[in-house]
């Protein structure tokens, strides 16, 4: 008899994998197209600046002739809008005398139009500022350059006068701005240009005589101007800003000078 071996049958096992998908309904997509047109408007040309804050009625086709050969600083200030103009503030006129940028005072628009015109003017019926200004708006019929016969430059009332700026710059409504006129010299240093020590002090201690002890040391200033920024050249003058000081110290120290801007007539606005 022989041994007998059991026979062992394999066994395949078979694993399936089933995949379901789900269809989800689909959201329908609504696509909303809106077109905006924008009509821009053309920047309007701009206006000559003899044209410039004039109203069209006023505008003339050609410069009149007050208003020709002008400085590049003068016809660039003219062709200024006067929304675009920026008034100095008492801040920064101390800041620029202090810097000594005198240059950056300068008139509103239409008030430099206005200057222009009555100096044009003045110097036809006149022929010269320097005349006017020495017989009219000081009283000065001899003129001339006189020595201070009193103590000091400032020693003799007669030879110096405080007006109002006739012209004043575009500059804070509060800030007074006056003008000391003198028939002395006051003498610049050659070297330098700028006043000498010795002027200065007379003029700091004049100042502060007349002004700063009224108004305040933070509500006086005063400057000189160099001579390329001068408008009147034959005499000599100093200028005084002083901020929101009482009207009447003004009316006794100018006695009672009104300023000839509010008197011009015969100007075309």
């Amino acid at each position: 008899m022989g041994d007998t071996t059991p026979t062992t049958t394999p066994t395949t096992t078979t694993t399936t994998t089933t995949t379901t998908t789900l269809v989800l309904p689909q959201t329908p997509t609504i696509s909303t197209s809106k077109t905006t047109t924008t009509t821009l408007k053309p920047e309007p040309e701009p206006l000559p600046y003899w044209q410039t804050n004039l109203p069209p009625h006023l505008r003339t086709p050609t410069c009149p002739a007050y208003l020709q050969n002008l400085s590049l600083k003068d016809s660039s200030i003219l062709g200024t809008r006067t929304e675009d103009y920026h008034t100095l503030t008492w801040s920064e006129c101390r800041s620029l005398v202090q810097s000594n940028h005198l240059e950056a005072f300068q008139r509103r628009p239409l008030d430099l139009r206005r200057y222009l015109q009555f100096i044009y003017n003045l110097k036809r019926e006149w022929g010269s500022v320097m005349a006017f200004m020495v017989r009219e708006r000081l009283g000065w019929d001899g003129g001339g350059v006189e020595g201070g016969k009193g103590e000091g430059l400032f020693g003799d009332e007669r030879e110096w006068k405080i007006l109002w700026n006739d012209w004043p710059y575009g500059i804070d409504e509060r800030i007074v701005h006056l003008v000391v006129w003198t028939k002395f010299e006051l003498q610049d240093d050659p070297e330098t240009g700028m006043l000498k020590r010795e002027v200065r002090c007379e003029i700091d201690g004049f100042v502060q005589r007349v002004f700063t002890a009224k108004c305040g040391v933070e509500n006086t200033i005063w400057f000189k101007n160099w001579s390329a920024l001068k408008s009147v050249r034959g005499v000599e003058h100093f200028h005084v800003m002083l901020f929101d000081p009482d009207p009447e110290f003004i009316r006794e120290i100018t006695n009672g000078d009104i300023p000839l801007s509010r008197l011009a007539e015969n100007l075309d606005i």
